[in-house]
């Protein structure tokens, strides 16, 4: 949970920092980023309730996350109650999509896809949705402000991301992989990469 503490000081100051200036904005980011950070914490922890029976230090530390990643492009732009809506909607998705990673047989050992990349992808669409010129008048109203072409905008930008990030990765992977392999090997892997790749361990045990 301290490290969770520290990424979030520094969520904190990217968000409210986008706005470039000590002002209004700043401050209305600064608060979406820690109500949905919260919301995502309790919203994760709730799913863990839900489907294991209990929840988990490491579940409220992954919702804060997801919540903190899914608010950050809309930080800016909503006001309290849509800041808690979407770090509620991000810790549920996010969850469901973590725990689904071994049936889809994905190597995701910190999570990025299912915090981050659904995060992400949630939250540009929830931009799209909550958005309103009232919270910022430098921005655009959304789908619930009476702007669908907004939200249009916003599906429109997720799909070319994808394709665009699928498209490059694809090919950088498939020319590391045939350079040096983008796999450790199973003895490699279960001694341990910081003693096989950097010749030291981090840990005694």
């Amino acid at each position: 949970m301290r490290d969770v503490a520290i990424v979030g000081v520094g969520w904190y100051g990217f968000n409210g920092g986008s706005a470039l200036a000590a002002n209004g904005i700043a401050a209305t980011a600064f608060v979406a980023t820690h109500l949905a950070g919260m919301a995502g914490m309790a919203s994760w922890c709730l799913m863990e309730k839900i489907k294991q029976g209990n929840a988990t230090t490491l579940g409220a530390a992954s919702g804060a996350i997801a919540g903190l990643a899914t608010v950050t492009p809309a930080a800016g732009f909503v006001g309290p109650v849509p800041a808690i809506i979407i770090g509620l909607i991000a810790g549920a998705l996010c969850y469901l999509a973590v725990s689904m990673k071994n049936r889809l047989g994905y190597d995701d050992s910190l999570d990025v896809v299912g915090i981050h990349g659904l995060g992400g992808l949630v939250g540009t669409l929830c931009l799209g949705i909550f958005a309103s010129k009232l919270v910022n008048p430098d921005g655009a109203d959304g789908l619930l402000a009476g702007n669908p072409g907004f939200f249009a905008t916003q599906v429109f930008g997720i799909v070319v991301v994808l394709v665009y990030a699928f498209a490059v990765s694809f090919v950088l992977l498939k020319i590391v992989n045939a350079l040096f392999g983008l796999r450790v090997s199973l003895e490699d892997e279960v001694q341990g990469l910081d003693l096989t790749q950097h010749s030291e361990t981090a840990y005694n045990e």
